[in-house]
């Protein structure tokens, strides 16, 4: 419940309390006294997106501070929780407005955005108003407000929409692939053979390379190799050495050992040269290839380098690119059963979905005619037992919350064409279908304050008291703002109180004052009579009063 409302420099209010009681608190005034600035400020403090500049004219800045009264489970716990927000006995907002557009705010002095504001104010407050702004008459939110109204869970089919989704995309990411891997089947085909047939390897081709250029320098090394081996083998320095040392062992035995150095010298030269022998045979016997063996290796190596050219790769990439095509000819020749297996996916997702959206429809279908009687209840009272309101559900666009589209059609008369509530009906008959459709959708709501703006707009007589009934009925269980030029309605507030607009020092500013039982009289007869009542008037408001 709204238990305060302080407001400090906004637009032409200077400094105003006002101290809310539950029951029905009715605000009069004449037109331009500041009414709708009340509802501006309450909406700035909750966060509602309204008039861009709202500081009072000279002022610094404006304030307005809102004090809720929350009972213990009260809805708005839930938000505060979420919001890691000490929940209390009350609920502070305070919001403040600086004259360069700043906006700071805070619930129960925690610094807060203006998301968590509308936040809680989704559980505190309902506006409504002849020319609704939340979306009573715009087909596009009837199917939301449907599905609060029948307490449905979105959730499944949401997820099954999702499923969907996701194997529709699997499906069509799968089918592309194949239609460009078909596209291309021959290239794949043609070219795997040429890479399978080659099967080359990485580093083949520098390794193919360098024995290229071995070979063919070998012609030009040969004869210097061969005369290297002549000069030392048998008849070249092989021989020398061991004449040498079997002159030197011959001697030996009478030098006494001084030849022992150069015996053994000699004896590790010779096993070098024999190394030496060796490693030069051994180049001589690499330098012997078969002149085809040549042919053949740039025959290879020619090859690898002309792939790697035709397909703009790295010839140790050759390999690797070879693996790539042969990955896209399994997926084409895979790609039939995995689209079949795609497809089942995809109708079983659709059967999935389907399932959860009838139930959706069933539900709502069954919400509609609950809400359809609810309205034919509350319509009755309210002068329109006459007429019909009707909950049409038909088929919509498949989507995340179902295939049904809602709309809210009304008929003022039997046998009269129904159509959309603003089109149908008059501005007195809109006021009261719109009356009625808030009590149903909103009027079990805990905890809630409910604030009519002029919702008696275009009636008067006993469909003002029809009216005026009904919102002091529903405020028998709740909190009710009623902002209303009906004496009839204003005769059966529990609270009244009087906006008006007054000019002192050459500033205008609206002021808010509760009604005595006297200033009640004068009021509701100023409102049936005009600016001048007289005593008919405040004989009739007396009898309104007295009800």
């Amino acid at each position: 419940m709204l238990r305060s409302l302080d407001i400090r420099d906004m637009l032409i209010i200077d400094r105003l309390s006002l101290a809310f009681q539950p029951g029905l608190n009715v605000l009069t005034g004449e037109t331009g006294a500041g009414k709708s600035i009340l509802l501006d400020s309450l909406g700035f403090v909750l966060g509602w997106r309204g008039r861009a500049e709202l500081v009072r004219s000279g002022a610094d800045k404006g304030e307005v501070t809102a004090v809720f009264d929350l009972p213990a489970g009260h809805p708005v716990t839930e938000v505060l929780a979420e919001y890691e927000i000490e929940a209390e006995d009350e609920l502070i907002l305070r919001r403040v407005n600086h004259a360069d557009g700043r906006k700071t705010a805070w619930v129960n002095d925690r610094r807060v955005s203006g998301e968590v504001l509308r936040a809680l104010s989704d559980r505190l407050v309902e506006l409504h108003g002849q020319h609704d702004d939340r979306g009573l008459l715009n087909p596009r939110g009837h199917r939301q407000m449907l599905d609060a109204f029948a307490g449905v869970d979105l959730g499944p089919a949401r997820r099954a929409w999702a499923e969907l989704g996701k194997a529709r995309r699997d499906l069509a990411t799968a089918q592309a692939a194949l239609a460009t891997v078909q596209a291309e089947e021959d290239f794949l085909r043609h070219a795997v053979a040429e890479l399978d047939k080659l099967m080359p390897e990485p580093g083949e081709e520098a390794t193919l390379d360098a024995r290229r250029r071995a070979m063919q320098a070998a012609e030009k090394i040969r004869t210097d190799v061969a005369k290297s081996a002549a000069l030392l083998g048998e008849q070249g320095a092989e021989q020398l050495l061991l004449d040498a040392l079997r002159r030197m062992e011959a001697a030996a035995d009478q030098a006494a050992g001084a030849l022992e150095p150069a015996i053994s010298a000699l004896n590790r030269a010779l096993l070098e040269l024999s190394e030496a022998q060796r490693g030069v045979d051994d180049c001589l016997s690499g330098l012997d290839d078969d002149p085809g063996t040549l042919e053949a290796l740039e025959e290879r190596l020619f090859a690898i380098r002309a792939l790697a050219r035709k397909h703009s790769v790295l010839p140790d990439d050759l390999g690797s690119f070879a693996d790539g095509l042969r990955a896209r000819l399994a997926a084409l020749d895979g790609g039939a059963k995995n689209i079949a297996a795609l497809t089942r996916a995809v109708a079983l997702a659709e059967d999935a979905y389907g399932a959860e959206a009838q139930a959706l429809t069933a539900a709502r279908k069954a919400a509609a005619a609950r809400l359809d009687a609810a309205m034919a209840a509350e319509l009755a009272p309210l002068k329109m037992e006459r007429a019909v309101f009707a909950t049409e559900i038909t088929a919509g666009e498949p989507g995340p919350e179902g295939q049904d589209a809602v709309a809210f059609t009304v008929a003022t008369n039997p046998g009269a064409p129904s159509g959309p509530l603003n089109k149908i009906a008059s501005g007195g008959e809109l006021s009261r279908f719109l009356l009625a459709l808030k009590v149903c959708l909103t009027g079990d709501t805990p905890g809630m304050t409910l604030i009519f703006d002029e919702i008696d707009r275009g009636v008067g007589g006993a469909t003002a008291d029809a009216v005026g009934r009904r919102l002091k009925a529903l405020a028998e269980g709740a909190q009710v703002l009623v902002v209303t030029h009906s004496p009839q309605v204003a005769a059966l507030g529990a609270h009244h109180w009087r906006v008006e607009k007054r000019v002192a020092g050459g500033m205008t500013t609206s002021t808010v004052t509760p009604l005595s039982p006297p200033e009640r009289v004068e009021e509701i007869g100023r409102m049936l009579a005009g600016d001048t009542v007289s005593d008919a008037a405040r004989a009739a408001a007396l009898a309104l009063l007295d009800g």
